[in-house]
């Protein structure tokens, strides 16, 4: 097959990898992203936790933490205008700062998609028996999630579906998610609209009535639990990256991807305040009944207002929207990752093999089995050991978020350090914006583990009185530094180099020959 056929054409050094050209738009992409963040699944899990530390400043903490997405997104969109590529943050970060930083930024990136692939998977099984037991009125079917074989066993399912789905080509992923994340987001606005003429009708629960004040971060709430919401809130918008990864694969790889990654993260922000602030003034922050401040329904907001918002059938579709967003999130959170792995591969900086691109569908489809026979097997073990332990490591995952996203941030102000002030454009987008979502995301990240240490923000557990997070959120890393030593032992062009430098000279038919022929498309 000829090469101008099958993979767009990389800049800047960058290598082709084989994957489908011309196939993402800014919409599709879009819609990918919002699929990653999960708003349904995301939602239902957070505004609970989220009201236990403000109260009624949950909207302001959406915007508190949509703040440094924004921002660091600037620096997405400005890199990939540069060097589209799909190892996004590992190969731009690698442009920056070099092999080192690079690798490791990678390796964040990589393990907290693993991680968070497995509470995904959790999550749609768990969902998956609610929504069984709410169909048949048969409560009992629910505990099924609760038996370690059958939750391991379903859960592995999911998995396996979710790797096939991913390696039939990203036509394939694209079609899926628009009918998923289509439906999640319909849900979530009728809900957000029925809640709202509840509370205009008198019979809502709380009928609060709407306030500004709501949005004011500054006034009624105290610092440390600003910090502890805002944690929460930064994860709530993780995902939307998937948008930069596809690069290689859209229409425009220099503009489509950013202006994705911008529409899905201000699409994630709209349908985050319009829930909150619906919900806040049905139910209210009360710790009885429906109340978001009530502890049983901390975990799951939209079971305990599903029915009382849309009656018995509505609140089935949303519980089963909640379903779809955990699904199509475990099934699109593979995009990234295997993508990541590719480029890591096809670079040096992982083992060749994760290079290979299937010849029919052109996406890395050995990189995404990788990725869902890993996740299995972490899942399994953690989960059979102890679920606290997968509970602790779920709850590291801030560190990792703030360490590859932060990176990525200054590295676009590095990389594009002599530029920075030649004009106003490039002294907002290149400059102010990523520097300032970098400095945020490192006040996070320094927040996080203060926070980590702390055995009561995780499940207990502690060593020498040190919460167990702390230590998986830094040991993760540590693994990360010994296994760039073997791969720098087995491979040591990338880390000499060699395969992906700045200075690398313009794209070329004659690949270095540390790269793997399997980057080549013939």
């Amino acid at each position: 097959m000829d090469r101008q056929h099958t993979a767009a054409p990389p800049t800047d050094g960058l290598v082709a990898k084989g994957l489908a050209s011309n196939k993402v738009g800014t919409l599709s992409g879009a819609i990918l992203g919002i699929s990653s963040v999960a708003p349904g699944y995301t939602l239902t899990a957070s505004i609970g936790l989220i009201v236990a530390a403000v109260g009624l400043k949950m909207p302001a903490i959406f915007i508190a933490g949509f703040i440094p997405m924004f921002l660091t997104a600037y620096a997405y969109r400005e890199l990939n205008s540069e060097s589209p590529d799909c190892g996004a943050s590992f190969t731009w970060s690698t442009k920056a700062f070099g092999p080192y930083v690079g690798w490791m930024c990678g390796w964040g990136m990589v393990i907290a998609t693993i991680i968070v692939l497995s509470n995904l998977a959790a999550i749609a099984v768990q969902f998956f028996y609610l929504f069984i037991a709410r169909l048949f009125d048969a409560p009992q079917i629910a505990d099924l999630s609760d038996n370690k074989f059958v939750n391991v066993g379903t859960t592995l399912v999911f998995l396996a579906i979710a790797t096939w789905v991913s390696s039939r080509g990203i036509t394939t992923s694209e079609r899926v998610q628009f009918v998923l994340v289509g439906f999640q987001m319909t849900v979530l606005l009728a809900f957000a609209g029925v809640a709202l003429w509840h509370v205009a009708a008198g019979d809502a629960p709380a009928h609060l009535n709407f306030s500004l004040d709501w949005f004011n971060p500054f006034t009624g709430v105290t610092i440390a639990a600003f910090a502890v919401g805002l944690t929460g809130s930064i994860f709530a918008f993780w995902g939307w990256d998937t948008c930069l990864t596809l690069g290689e694969e859209s229409k425009d790889p220099k503009r489509t991807p950013g202006r994705a990654g911008l529409l899905c993260v201000l699409s994630v922000l709209v349908t985050y305040l319009l829930v909150a602030v619906a919900s806040m003034m049905y139910a209210g922050v009360g710790d009885t009944g429906v109340g978001l401040g009530n502890p049983d329904n901390a975990e799951n907001v939209f079971g305990a207002l599903g029915e009382s918002v849309l009656g018995p059938w509505g609140g089935l579709v949303l519980f089963l929207a909640v379903l779809a967003s955990s699904a199509a999130s475990l099934q699109t959170t593979f995009l990234p990752a295997a993508r990541t792995m590719l480029a890591m591969g096809a670079y040096g900086a992982f083992p060749k093999k994760l290079a290979e691109i299937h010849p029919r569908f052109m996406v890395p489809s050995f990189a995404a089995v990788v990725a869902g026979a890993v996740t299995a097997a972490f899942y399994t073990i953690t989960t059979f050991l102890s679920e606290r332990t997968l509970l602790d490591t779920i709850a590291a995952l801030g560190i990792m978020i703030c360490w590859y996203y932060g990176i990525t941030a200054f590295a676009c102000v590095w990389y594009f350090r002599h530029e920075l002030f030649s004009s106003a454009r490039n002294i907002a987008f290149k400059f102010l914006f990523p520097l300032l979502g970098g400095i945020m995301l490192l006040v996070v990240f320094v927040i996080s583990v203060g926070e980590s240490m702390n055995p009561d923000n995780g499940s207990g557990t502690a060593i020498g009185g040190i919460g167990l997070v702390f230590y998986l959120g830094f040991g993760l890393l540590v693994l990360g530094a010994i296994l760039m030593l073997v791969m720098r032992a087995r491979n040591p062009a990338f880390f000499r180099g060699e395969t992906l430098t700045r200075s690398t000279p313009a794209f070329t038919d004659d690949l270095p020959a540390e790269l793997p022929a399997t980057a080549k498309v013939s």
